[in-house]
């Protein structure tokens, strides 16, 4: 039974999320997940292994390493903060790219889901305007004046509803054009937890979907379908609606109400028909918020692909 299953009509995209639930309903761990959590600065660092198909079908993931950043200073207004957080990113990212056994010679190609036209998905895109491009320099500049950076090109391919293509199939084009060692693709995601919103970054080694923060997944991105490793980097912007009621009245159960799991979706169903099943809610401050996010996940991502940058360099460009 995998995780959606399990809780009806409640989703989330974050592996962290689907374990804790999982978990805390059986009152047992799962089998086949290995998780643990630490603290590193303003940041919590929680890691998720899914080591068996089992497991994986149980949560709804693809077996692999998934690790959740979770801080406040990402929400916040606070540049030293939000830079703090940035480095812990970076430090996670390049223990992936190492996962893969890749060199700081190898070539990256970074992608940006989502539709720029609309905020709370334009996180890919944001980051991609940001991203420190360096292939097209590399034909011309001898080893010595490289400087420690990295073959680096980025994409925003956008969405089906605006190019008429599967982003899959752009994807994969241009990486039988380009031939990158690996991908950083970057994407919206979903919570369960209106507090996970724009405080919490997912890095996975399995991939991703295209589209998943709304629930329209379409063709995914992995070291399968393109033949290259794909480091996948979310967000959660987003809320549905559904999960918010349904929160609201598991608060109420706690108080001697609705006691009755079948009970709660009944009135959630009749709250939310027949026009807004799928509303979708994301925070007033999302055009702020989305601008801070796509500066530290920059800063982040230049920082583990280019080794011979520091952080001060890479902010200050980012400025």
């Amino acid at each position: 039974m995998s995780a959606e299953q399990t809780w009806g009509a409640i989703r989330t995209d974050l592996a962290m999320e689907t374990h804790q639930f999982l978990a805390e309903k059986s009152g047992s761990a799962v089998p086949g997940v290995e998780s643990y959590t630490e603290q590193k600065g303003e940041a919590k660092v929680t890691r998720v292994i899914i080591q068996t198909p089992e497991a994986g079908q149980a949560l709804g993931k693809k077996p692999g390493y998934y690790v959740t950043i979770e801080s406040p200073a990402l929400r916040g207004r606070d540049k030293d903060a939000l830079e703090e957080v940035a480095q812990v990113i970076a430090t996670e990212l390049r223990t992936f790219i190492r996962g893969f056994n890749l060199s700081d010679e190898a070539s990256a190609l970074v992608v940006g889901l989502g539709n720029w036209n609309a905020t709370p998905d334009a996180l890919g895109p944001k980051v991609v305007e940001k991203i420190l491009v360096t292939r097209h320099m590399f034909a011309t500049s001898p080893p010595e004046k490289r400087g420690g950076l990295r073959p680096v090109c980025a994409v925003s391919p956008g969405v089906l509803g605006i190019t008429g293509i599967e982003t899959k199939e752009i994807v994969a084009g241009i990486v039988d054009r380009v031939k990158p060692s690996f991908l950083l693709v970057i994407d919206a995601l979903a919570s369960r937890s209106t507090e996970r919103m724009g405080s919490t970054v997912q890095i996975a080694n399995t991939g991703i979907s295209p589209g998943s923060g709304v629930g329209n997944r379409r063709l995914g991105l992995s070291i399968e379908s393109l033949g290259v490793p794909v480091i996948a980097i979310g967000v959660p912007t987003v809320v549905e609606a559904r999960t918010i009621i349904h929160d609201a009245l598991e608060q109420i159960g706690n108080l001697g109400g609705f006691t009755a799991e079948t009970r709660r979706r009944e009135v959630i169903d009749r709250v939310l028909s027949p026009y807004f099943q799928d509303l979708i809610v994301t925070p007033k401050e999302i055009d702020v918020l989305i601008n801070d996010l796509s500066r530290a996940l920059a800063g982040a991502i230049n920082l583990a692909l280019h080794p011979g940058v520091t952080a001060e360099e890479v902010f200050r460009y980012l400025d």
